[in-house]
């Protein structure tokens, strides 16, 4: 029987057949118009659920999974680098694909296409929305009617991020490297850019603060950070003890993920046979948004502070970024998610400076150790 196991290694989700998956802190870009993409700010740390079964809402212990710390009206963007072998991976928000915007499937479909293709799809920073973009995911709160789920269902009842992915049958998967085996010989080194390899170090360094590689110096350094958001908390003083375990699970905020501002960014579409995939999903994994305050007292860590705000960087004259494939098709957006409104519509206007990028500024890209994470029930 195959391994179903997902697993984390440091911040990267593992499933099984080799995809992984990163979650990307970012800038947040203005509602109106359409944007370059925008750069990475480091990992958002990722924790088991079943490590903190006695602090977390029985509700999430029943759909496992894993979870991590957002503030509200905060960015994030999935990379999928690392990636090793052809995948269809599912990216759900409050189960309905981002994508399709259609319900959540058990299995890989057309018409639409309800998956991103790995490892041709080497990020994804938001919803389906237009030709040839995506609005960007920004987290909000359920209750309000602002995330995906709320305005294309109705209702706010899952939250979170889901993925699922799917392995291509053995006979498929067999000829794939038959191909890549062919094409390796003599063997050679990958050329830089290609998919699933490391960015050249002009783009892809963390001194130049490549697309995916945090700016100014590395994941980690000092970077002029903006105030925490207003429902954030206070990043604790140097040496504080981490927050006491609670006596008893409680019901915890819920987050889910809205749209924000619009960038130019293609859904690739898959030039493979639906039949070449497996109907029977890989592995699958709940991801859980917990808000500052929560994840400090359910983990006892302090949560990474607000990201630097735009203004700042773009003054500092800090890249950002175009990606572009000659030889891949866009999926079509479908009329559920090119109707999905942003989250200002339910926050208010976001009044923090915007200062577009120069032209110099947007740089143009290209043409399983630890604990098995537990799943269930959603």
């Amino acid at each position: 029987m195959a391994d179903t196991t997902v697993r984390i290694d440091g911040n990267t989700l593992r499933l099984p057949g080799g995809v992984a998956v990163r979650f990307i802190r970012t800038l947040r870009l203005p509602e109106t118009g359409t944007h370059p993409l925008p750069p990475g700010l480091g990992e958002f740390p990722v924790r088991r659920v079943a490590d903190y079964a006695d602090r977390v809402p029985e509700a999430w212990r029943a759909r496992g999974g894993v979870m991590l710390p957002v503030y509200l009206r905060e960015a994030m963007w999935l990379s999928f680098a690392g990636t090793s072998e052809p995948a269809a991976l599912q990216v759900g928000v409050g189960k309905v694909c981002a994508v399709s915007g259609r319900p959540w499937s058990d299995r890989p479909a057309r018409g639409p296409q309800n998956y991103v293709v790995l490892p041709r799809q080497p990020w994804l920073d938001g919803i389906n929305s237009g030709t040839g973009t995506v609005r960007q995911f920004v987290a909000v709160p359920l209750g309000l009617g602002a995330t995906v789920e709320g305005q294309v269902t109705g209702e706010e009842v899952w939250g979170g991020v889901q993925l699922q992915s799917f392995a291509l049958t053995d006979r498929a998967l067999a000829r794939w490297r038959e191909e890549e085996r062919r094409r390796q010989v003599p063997p050679a080194p990958a050329p830089p850019g290609g998919y699933g390899a490391a960015m050249p170090a002009a783009f892809g360094s963390p001194a130049a603060g490549g697309y995916g590689a945090p700016a100014a110096g590395g994941y980690g350094a000092a970077m002029p950070m903006a105030a925490p958001a207003a429902t954030g908390a206070a990043p604790p003083a140097p040496g504080a003890a981490p927050a006491a375990p609670a006596s008893a699970p409680r019901a915890a905020a819920a987050m889910g993920l809205g749209v924000g501002g619009s960038m130019r960014q293609e859904v690739y579409q898959d030039d493979r046979p639906l039949s070449d995939w497996s109907r029977q999903p890989a592995g699958r994994v709940f991801v859980h948004l917990v808000t500052p305050p929560e994840w400090r007292r359910i983990t006892g860590e302090a949560a990474p502070p607000s990201p630097v705000d735009r203004a700042a960087y773009t003054r500092a004259g800090l890249p950002w970024f175009d990606y572009y494939d000659e030889e891949a098709q866009d999926v079509a957006p479908t009329d559920a998610l090119r109707s999905v409104k942003p989250v200002g519509d339910w926050l208010g206007d976001d009044h923090e400076p915007w200062q577009p990028p120069t032209p110099g500024q947007t740089q143009q890209l290209k043409d399983a150790p630890g604990k098995p994470v537990e799943d269930g029930d959603w």
